[in-house]
């Protein structure tokens, strides 16, 4: 827990360069073909439940909910955010290393403006490589974590081959490829130590609540589905942060959240694959059409 408490304090304070990180390379020997894995609907259930486990280091959380950044706040621009957040995954799992460099560089852009002021109760820089470590696994495990509940459990040499290509996750972001953990028993070492160091405090829980409760769309969607994706997130978390987000869960929540997601499972495995990607396909050609018109991408 100590190694983990210092690289994230060690992070906080780091000035890292913004030009090492857009110049880094991208490991083109990586041949793992996640397409067959690509599940739209997967994005969409684990979408809010991943940001809670990211947010849940405080430096990434006071990030979120202090960014001076509108144009990329989901409270304020709900379809922007998913587009970029969904964009960024399928660039990542999906894209060429030329597409990944040139979203890790548009995300630079932003992430220039996204650090610690004066009044903030911790430091943060977007830049930190230790903290976009832990948003990469907190993606890797729920991207893992859904794979298994709604489609049964990966043998080890795919479970293996998935882990080393999810470095591409960090890594279209400001994570060098060598920060990821060796192998899967490393990973499980690290995401401990995480978790045991996770903190949500009042502020944190205020801006998560606002995204569970769907407090930024509009008012109909809220009271038609706030509750069920309540329950869906409440589940998709790992249990120390359901209870530091005070979410109530039971054996019988499990038991019902393990058929939705089973039969889910079933729903997916029986449509055509451009069905089953949506919407990671749709945003990968639209992120490839951008660079190609020299569009914006975030």
């Amino acid at each position: 827990m100590s190694s983990f408490l210092g690289g994230l304090f060690m992070a906080a304070i780091a000035e890292p360069s913004v030009e090492s990180f857009d110049n880094a390379p991208f490991d083109d020997r990586d041949t793992f073909d996640f397409a067959p894995h690509a599940d739209g609907v997967a994005v969409m259930i684990g979408g809010v439940a991943n940001v809670i486990m990211q947010l849940s280091q405080a430096p990434i959380g006071y990030g979120v909910a202090e960014s001076t950044v509108d144009s990329g706040k989901a409270m304020l621009h709900p379809l922007k955010r998913l587009r970029t957040t969904v964009s960024y995954l399928s660039v990542a799992h999906l894209g060429t290393p030329a597409e990944r460099a040139s979203y890790r560089a548009a995300i630079n852009s932003v992430h220039r403006q996204v650090r610690s002021g004066p009044d903030s109760p911790v430091r943060y820089n977007a830049f930190d490589p230790e903290l976009q470590r832990w948003v990469a696994a907190c993606l890797y495990f729920g991207t893992v974590d859904l794979i298994e509940r709604m489609h049964g459990p990966m043998d080890d040499e795919l479970a293996d081959s998935m882990y080393r290509h999810s470095a591409c996750l960090g890594a279209t972001l400001q994570m060098p490829p060598e920060m990821w953990p060796a192998d899967r028993a490393a990973f499980a070492q690290y995401w401990r130590e995480g978790l045991a160091t996770a903190r949500i405090d009042p502020t944190i829980r205020a801006y998560l609540m606002d995204l569970v409760r769907l407090r930024n769309l509009p008012k109909p969607l809220q009271w038609a589905f706030a509750d069920i994706h309540q329950f869906v997130v409440a589940g998709l978390l790992p249990r120390e942060l359901r209870r530091k987000m005070g979410l109530e869960w039971s054996a019988a929540h499990e038991r019902r959240l393990s058929m939705m997601l089973l039969l889910a499972g079933v729903v997916c495995r029986r449509l055509p694959r451009r069905l089953r990607q949506f919407p990671l396909n749709y945003y990968l050609w639209d992120v490839k059409r951008r660079i190609r018109k020299r569009r914006p991408l975030v």
